[in-house]
C-alpha cells in the first residue's frame, strides 16, 4: 500500500425476509392468531413468538382484530445507543369453523344476549353511531 491513500468501503447489506417477523428499523412486527373468546375476556397469552423464545403477552379484555400491541424492549439492539427496539403484536381474530352443535347453542344464545344489550342501550339513549 506504499503511495497509495485510503478510500472508503462501502458494505451493503440486504435482509431477507423471515417467514414470522417483519423489521421496521430496531422494532419486529408479528402476528398472533387468538379466538374470540380470548379477545373478549382477555388475559395473559404465553406463546407469542419471539426471537429468543416465546413471550407473554396481557391481552385486554375487548381486543379487537389487527388491533396491535407492543412488548417493549424485547427485540432489536439499537445500533448506536443502548437499549432494544420493541415487539409490535398484530392480533388475528380467529373464526372458529366446523363447530359442534353444542357450541353452536352457545353462540346463538350469546348472540341473543348481545341484541338484547345493543337493544336496551338504544331504548335508553345509548351513543348514536355514525357510519
Amino acid at each position: 500500500m506504499d503511495g497509495e491513500g485510503y478510500g472508503d468501503l462501502y458494505v451493503i447489506l440486504k435482509v431477507q425476509p423471515h417467514p414470522i417477523f417483519e423489521r421496521r428499523g430496531d422494532d419486529i412486527y408479528v402476528v398472533k392468531e387468538v379466538s374470540f373468546p380470548q379477545t373478549a375476556l382477555g388475559g395473559e397469552i404465553d406463546d407469542v413468538s419471539g426471537l429468543e423464545g416465546n413471550l407473554k403477552l396481557d391481552l385486554p379484555e375487548g381486543t379487537q382484530n389487527e388491533a396491535v400491541l407492543r412488548i417493549i424492549n424485547k427485540r432489536i439492539p439499537h445500533l448506536d445507543d443502548f437499549g432494544r427496539g420493541d415487539e409490535y403484536v398484530i392480533v388475528k381474530v380467529v373464526t372458529p369453523t366446523n363447530l359442534t352443535d353444542e357450541e353452536k347453542t352457545l353462540l346463538r344464545e350469546f348472540e341473543k344476549l348481545t341484541r338484547r344489550g345493543l337493544a336496551e342501550e338504544e331504548s335508553h339513549g345509548g351513543d348514536q353511531k355514525c357510519l
